[in-house]
């Protein structure tokens, strides 16, 4: 210190007395001294500040740099020849700044490097902020319409079996878990608890709110209220990234992708110094051909395919020090091998408190958002998909228009309904009464769109198959959609189908949400057997056929749908199911050129699908399936006698099947019914009673006793009396064979602050 002081007491001493003032002018321009001081002092003084300022080195940069602004090039090239220490840098080469309001100094990379964190978030609190309710022109503030969502902690072995827009309760799953819930902001701080070096996975079906918790997440992060150990947060949408992956770059090009403001920061200390994340947004949007079994690259300025870029973050080898988060629907979240993954979380949308929340924060009139959560109380299967925030948002949409209306005749009864008024609700009807004067309206509005429905239609057909939800210009051209146009996607047309700009001036294409391509899908495979264009119907038959029955393509929709791993056909067979139905095909005169009496092949399909219930070997989960399709054809003898088994007190006369007892669990756990008792050995044989283990979420009595049950059962026992609405009073374990494993999975749902449990009977050997 005392060296590098003389030499600038030295360097100002050389000064004349107004070239001093000139100097200390200049001063106050680039320093935060205060002008009082900076009057009163000499050049020792003013050397003094300048060192408790700025230390050393940087005084030594602003004196080289007043010194070149003042054109006293010979005290400037004699303080540089002066000092020879290696961190003085040429003033010549380099300027420095001062922030005013940090008080620090910078030189010019890291000025720039400064600046562009600065903007780079306000930008991302910009581009977070606002999100799309189905159409850009329904913009509105996240925090207008944001509903906290229920996210939970997973395990990686889930990920591999998951059903994709029916989710079936917890007790169906193998692994049990405490559903605590977890706050978006919070994802990093767990994954450093767990290990930081690996990432975040995030799953969620279609429409259940992963890219809203993203938003939010960086809302947060922007307006300095979570995660400010994080320096810079890069967002990569997967169906943006598409557009760039038949190219090889490096990091910093790939990011320029999507991020221009970084074009002077190609070899800042962005990468090596600071803290950065990298979310990629909808990984079953991808088309990068992922392959972790192939090298990574471990340098920055490297170039690559972007998957292996994609790759190399994942596995910790590009950036090691970054935080990776990946979102994705479940059935392509085993794309991560689970090596890699750190944290794995599910958001599961809404509860049912969160339901009500969304529908009285969403419809202002309070009386109408009343009717509307009393309604879809009453039918179970849309309530439990209001789970769905997407979903919640159809269903608003489709009840406040009839009910605003008063014609609450007319509220749907079934799924494939309730998508059927939507569509008509977005081709402006303007009564839902079907008296001459309002049908000739309807048709003719109908018939308006009909062309672009139908090409719509074949092109959500076309991709669902192919598995894609998210689409380009070149797979709208393949179903003649010009994207030229831009009248193509006025009107209802941009309610149901979203356009979005992606990279160099590109299209992205979807759906609103899937289940609005599922629902399309399934009325372009039913107009096509309507006009019998058989070639539109091939994908269901092994070779080519004709004169195809409805019959006949219904059993091989059923077929289908039963073989598919992903199960992603399971809504769209219960959407073909509905509109087969002639009441549906009356709702849609105008966009049908003529409706067909499907009754006979209603009734086939009908004994068909239980026959199928009724076999070996087929999931659970394809089972209930099965069953909502019979509720979409209005059959519900299966339904009614589920419900005389659990409301009579006599034995019931026949034993349950192991379909039977699969539907009777779930249409318990659907209902808001509570059992007195719950008695397996009422309804089935000793085979099937670990089927209706479930069973004892929605009992005040349980009696298990002699049922077989060993330790495996009594994870879901544990879940019960964990449950924060458990209303389990009694509980018979007696003879059975628990293991001291099954004992203390019992004893942690004892230890529950919820479990309201007065009687326990088991039974305890000593060895």
């Amino acid at each position: 210190m005392a060296s590098v002081k003389q030499l600038l007491c030295d360097t100002l001493d050389d000064l004349e007395e107004e070239k001093l003032k000139r100097f200390k002018s200049c001063l106050r321009e680039n320093g935060p001294i205060p002008v009082s001081v900076l009057e009163k002092a000499d050049a020792t003084d003013t050397v003094d500040q300048m060192l408790d300022r700025f230390g050393p080195e940087n005084a030594v940069k602003i004196m080289l740099h007043i010194l070149k602004k003042m054109n006293q090039n010979h005290l400037a090239e004699q303080l540089e020849n002066k000092h020879t220490e290696a961190n003085i840098i040429s003033c010549a080469q380099t300027e420095v700044r001062v922030d005013l309001n940090t008080e620090t100094v910078y030189s010019t990379e890291d000025w720039m490097l400064q600046t562009f964190l600065k903007n780079h978030k306000m930008n991302m609190k910009k581009k977070a902020e606002r999100i799309f309710e189905c159409k850009k022109e329904n913009e509105v503030h996240l925090k207008a319409v944001y509903t906290e969502l229920f996210i939970t902690e997973g395990d990686m072995k889930d990920v591999y079996q998951e059903r994709e827009i029916l989710k079936i309760d917890d007790a169906f799953r193998k692994k049990q878990t405490q559903d605590k819930p977890i706050n978006c902001n919070k994802l990093f701080t767990l994954l450093r608890e767990n290990n930081e070096e690996k990432i975040a996975l995030t799953k969620g079906i279609a429409g259940i709110g992963k890219t809203v918790s993203v938003h939010k997440f960086i809302l947060d992060w922007a307006e300095g209220k979570a995660n400010q150990d994080i320096h810079c947060v890069f967002l990569l949408p997967f169906r943006e990234i598409n557009r760039t992956k038949d190219r090889e770059v490096n990091l910093h090009e790939f990011l320029l992708e999507f991020y221009n403001e970084l074009k002077d920061l190609e070899k800042s200390k962005l990468y090596t110094e600071y803290k950065l994340a990298f979310i990629f947004d909808g990984l079953d949007e991808s088309r990068l051909p992922l392959n972790f079994e192939s090298g990574a690259l471990n340098m920055v300025e490297k170039r690559s395919s972007v998957d292996v870029l994609f790759t190399s973050l994942v596995k910790g080898k590009l950036l090691p020090s970054a935080l990776v988060w990946v979102t994705s629907r479940p059935a392509t979240a085993n794309q991560i091998p689970p090596q890699y993954v750190g944290l794995f979380t599910e958001v599961r949308g809404f509860t049912d408190q969160q339901k009500e929340e969304y529908f009285r924060k969403r419809i202002t009139d309070e009386n109408v958002a009343s009717k509307i959560i009393s309604h879809i109380k009453t039918s179970r299967s849309l309530y439990i998909m209001c789970h769905i925030p997407v979903f919640c948002w159809i269903t608003a949409t489709v009840l406040k228009n009839i009910l605003i209306k008063n014609n609450p005749e007319n509220i749907s009864t079934t799924l494939t309904e309730m998508y059927i008024h939507f569509l008509l609700i977005q081709m402006n009807m303007k009564s839902q009464k079907y008296d001459e004067k309002a049908e000739r309206q309807r048709t003719k509005l109908l018939h308006l769109n009909k062309t672009m429905i139908l090409k719509l239609a074949k092109l959500a057909f076309k991709q669902l198959m192919q598995e894609n939800i998210v689409f380009y210009e070149e797979d709208l051209e393949e179903c003649d959609i010009d994207v030229s146009k831009d009248t193509e996607f006025t009107g209802m047309i941009a309610e149901i189908f979203k356009m979005e700009d992606g990279l160099h001036e590109t299209k992205v294409y979807c759906f609103v949400h899937l289940s609005v391509q599922e629902f399309l899908a399934a009325v372009h495979v039913f107009l096509s057997y309507l006009d019998k264009n058989m070639q539109e119907l091939q994908f269901f038959f092994n070779k080519p056929e004709e004169n195809i029955t409805l019959q006949n393509l219904l059993q091989k929709a059923v077929d289908k749908a039963m073989k598919s791993q992903r199960r992603h056909l399971d809504l769209f067979l219960r959407f073909l199911m509905g509109i087969s139905l002639k009441s549906s095909q009356n709702l849609l005169t105008g966009l049908i050129t003529h409706t067909e009496d499907t009754t006979e092949s209603i009734t086939k399909i009908t004994e068909y699908i239980k026959q199928e219930q009724n076999k070996n070997g087929i999931s659970d989960e394809a089972l209930v399936n099965l069953f909502y399709c019979l509720l979409e054809l209005k059959d519900h003898s299966l339904y009614e006698e589920i419900q005389c088994y659990l409301s009579s007190d006599e034995h019931p006369g026949r034993n349950l099947s192991s379909l039977m007892c699969t539907v009777l669990t779930y249409v318990l756990l659907m209902s808001e019914k509570m059992l007195d008792e719950f008695n397996p050995k009422r309804f089935t044989s000793p085979s099937n009673y670990k089927r209706l283990i479930p069973g004892v979420r929605c009992c005040r009595k349980a009696l298990f006793d002699r049922c077989g049950f060993d330790e495996t059962c009594c994870e879901t026992v544990s879940s019960a009396l964990q449950s924060s609405n458990s209303h389990l009073t009694k509980l018979d374990l007696s003879s059975n064979h628990l293991q001291d494993s099954g004992v203390k999975l019992i004893y942690d749902g004892l230890k529950s602050p919820h479990c309201q449990l007065n009687i326990l009977r088991f039974d305890i050997y000593i060895h």
